[in-house]
C-alpha cells in the first residue's frame, strides 16, 4: 500500500509530528511505501520522492511576506499544485491529513480531489484530529486572553474567534481565522474527508457537532511506546515531576502557586516555554531543561508521582500515558481528553483544572500517603495502552481498508 501523509511540519515540534514520524515507520516496516508532504525547513527529517514541499512560513515572522499571509493562509495555491505533483508521481493509496490548517491549508483536500478526477484513481482520504481546528478557529477552544474555555464557534458561528482576539490576541489574526472557518464550513470541504480519526471520546464529541463530520469519526486513542523500560522497575526517588511545555495553557501558572505553597515537597520540571523564568524562580523546584528520549523516561518511572495540570482541552497527551506506562501515576486536571486515559482512584487522580487550592490539596494528599503512591504504581502496571504496532494494525484495517 502506498501511503502519503501530511502534515505542516516535517521536522520534530510537538506531538502530531512525533505521531506520523512514529507511524510511518511502523508502516515502512510492514513493507508499505510511505511518503510525506509539508513544508520545507532546515529541520526536515522526512520527505517525498520528489523534493516538492510548500515554503517556509513562519506565522510569527516579521518579514514583509506577511502582507500576503490573508492569501496565503485561507488558500495555498502553492500547497494544491506541489501537493498535485506528489500525487501524480507517487499514485497514492491513502493520504493522510494531520495539521494542515494555516501553512498548508484545506486547499490539500481539494488537491487530492482533483487528483481522483483527472486519474480516475480512488484514494482513502483520512484527516487524524490533533486538535480542534475543524469546529475552533484557534484550535485550543479557549481565549487566550483571559484563559477561559470557551464553545462559543462550535455551532458554526465563528464571530466569537474576533470578538476575542483569540489567535495570538491579535485582531488582524483573528479575524483571517475567522474568514478561513466561514470560508471552508460554507464550502463543506471538510466534509470531503472519507474518515475522521479522534483520539479521545471528548474530540469525538466536539466534531461531532458538525453534521458534515459526525457520520465520518471514530475514536481511536493515540499509541504509547515503553522503549525498553518496564513499569516499576526502577526504584523511586523523592520528586513530583511535571514534563511538558512551560507555557499557561498547560497550567504551569496554576502548577506553579502549588509548589510555592508547598515548600516541603520538591518538584522537578523537564520541558521549556515562555514561563521557564517564572519556573527558575520557584525555589522548590528543579528546571531539568528540555529531556527527551531514555533520560526522560528515567525522570518519569523515577518520581513518586507526576502533575499533568493543563488549563485547556486537550486530546489524548502522550505525557499521561507515557508516565502510566512508565509505572508512575498522575495527578491530572479534568478536563478535555486526558481524564479518559486515568482510572481515577487506581492509576492517578483527578482535579478540578485551574483550581489551585484542590491541586495543592492533591498534591499534599499523595506525598502525605506513599503507600497510597505505591498502590498506583502497582495498578500502573495492568494499564495497556496500544503500541504503534498494534496502532498500526487496527488503522490500516479498519481505516486505510476499512470502513467505519
Amino acid at each position: 500500500m502506498k501511503i502519503l501523509m501530511v502534515n505542516k511540519f516535517l521536522y520534530p515540534n510537538g506531538g502530531s509530528e512525533t505521531y506520523i514520524f512514529q507511524l510511518g515507520e511502523e508502516l515502512q516496516k510492514r513493507g508499505h511505501e510511505v511518503q510525506y508532504f509539508g513544508m520545507e525547513h532546515a529541520g526536515r527529517i522526512v520527505g517525498n520522492r520528489m523534493g516538492r514541499y510548500t515554503t517556509d512560513m513562519d506565522f510569527h515572522t516579521g518579514k514583509l511576506q506577511k502582507l500576503l499571509y490573508p492569501f496565503k493562509i485561507v488558500y495555498s495555491f502553492e500547497a494544491k499544485r506541489k501537493l498535485g505533483e506528489v500525487l501524480r508521481n507517487m499514485n497514492p493509496d491513502v493520504v493522510h491529513l494531520n495539521n494542515i490548517n494555516f501553512q498548508l491549508t484545506p486547499s490539500v483536500i481539494y488537491a487530492v480531489r482533483s487528483y481522483e478526477k483527472k486519474t480516475g484513481r480512488s484514494v482513502k482520504l483520512v484527516y487524524t484530529a490533533h486538535d480542534y481546528q475543524w469546529v475552533c478557529p484557534n484550535h485550543m477552544m479557549r481565549i487566550p486572553a483571559t484563559g477561559k474555555i470557551c464553545f462559543a464557534c462550535r455551532d458554526g458561528h465563528f464571530g466569537a474567534c474576533s470578538k476575542n482576539r483569540c489567535i495570538h490576541n491579535s485582531r488582524i489574526k483573528s479575524l483571517l481565522g475567522t474568514m478561513e472557518a466561514v470560508f471552508y464550513r460554507r464550502r463543506k470541504t471538510y466534509g470531503m474527508v472519507d474518515t475522521i480519526i479522534c483520539p479521545s471520546e471528548f474530540m469525538k464529541k466536539q466534531l461531532d457537532t458538525n453534521p458534515l463530520l459526525a457520520e465520518k469519526t471514530v475514536m481511536l486513542r493515540n499509541f504509547v511506546e515503553r522503549d525498553g523500560l518496564t513499569a516499576g522497575e526502577q526504584k523511586t526517588a523523592d520528586y513530583v515531576l511535571y514534563f511538558g511545555r512551560f507555557s499557561e495553557e498547560k497550567g504551569i501558572g496554576t502548577l506553579l502557586e502549588a509548589c510555592t505553597a508547598l515548600p516541603e515537597i520538591p518538584f522537578v520540571f523537564a520541558g521549556a516555554g515562555p514561563l521557564e523564568e517564572k519556573v527558575n524562580q520557584v525555589k522548590n523546584v528543579e528546571n531539568k531543561g528540555f529531556v527527551t528520549g531514555e533520560p526522560l523516561h528515567r525522570l518519569i518511572a523515577g518520581a513518586r508521582f507526576s502533575v499533568y495540570p493543563s488549563e485547556w482541552y486537550e486530546n489524548c497527551p502522550f505525557s499521561v500515558m507515557e508516565s502510566q506506562m512508565l509505572g508512575t501515576p498522575v495527578l491530572v486536571s479534568d478536563l478535555g481528553g486526558a481524564p479518559e486515559l486515568v482510572q481515577a482512584g487506581r492509576t492517578g487522580e483527578l482535579f478540578r483544572g485551574g483550581d489551585v487550592e484542590e491541586l495543592t490539596a492533591h498534591i499534599r494528599e499523595l506525598w502525605e500517603e506513599p503507600k497510597r503512591c505505591l498502590a498506583y504504581r502497582e495498578n500502573c502496571k495492568e494499564i495497556n495502552f496500544d503500541t504503534v504496532s498494534e496502532y498500526c494494525d487496527k488503522i490500516v484495517r479498519k481505516v486505510y481498508c476499512g470502513s467505519i
